[in-house]
């Protein structure tokens, strides 16, 4: 991730993403579990039955979704901006408009801090995943300066004539 290449940087976050999965996989089982026990209760009119047991599972499957939203969070960027994407929504912000690119003792994740003095959180980039967190925010800064740098036809002076 120490060069951007050619192609967009893209950053996602690996351990919180690692840990959603994880909880996802857990609530699944135990709901499986739970409805597996209810099945095997004593006879009668109030037994969890098959559609039961099923309905509990996909109960389980749709809470599990929960956590996985915050696998969603993803950076990418390139010489024109960024795009961020955080657990609802998605933003492009053009690097005319970045000021810094900021990772702080402390903080959980990175941020965009911009011109008109707000600041974007990227969760993408979280302070969590080490290494590959300061290989990110260098990364974004890199292109944050490329950008500052004056084109080609900048430097020409603008004299189109002979």
């Amino acid at each position: 991730m120490s060069d951007p290449g050619p192609g967009p940087l893209v950053v996602r976050p690996r351990v919180l993403s690692r840990v959603c999965w994880g909880i996802a996989a857990a609530i699944v089982v135990l709901f499986a579990v739970v409805a597996v026990a209810l099945g095997n209760g004593p006879p009668g009119p109030n037994r969890f039955r098959v559609p039961d047991q099923l309905a509990f599972v996909a109960l389980g499957v749709l809470i599990a979704l929960g956590p996985l939203s915050f696998t969603r969070a993803r950076v990418v960027a390139d010489g024109s901006g960024v795009r961020v994407r955080n657990l609802v929504g998605e933003r492009h912000v053009p690097w005319q408009v970045v000021r810094a690119v900021l990772l702080t003792e402390g903080t959980p994740w990175a941020t965009l801090d911009l011109h008109d003095d707000d600041t974007i959180s990227l969760l993408a980039v979280q302070s969590g995943d080490g290494e590959s967190t300061v290989d990110a925010v260098l990364a974004l800064r890199r292109l944050l300066a490329d950008s500052r740098r004056p084109g080609p036809t900048d430097a020409s002076g603008g004299s189109g004539g002979p």
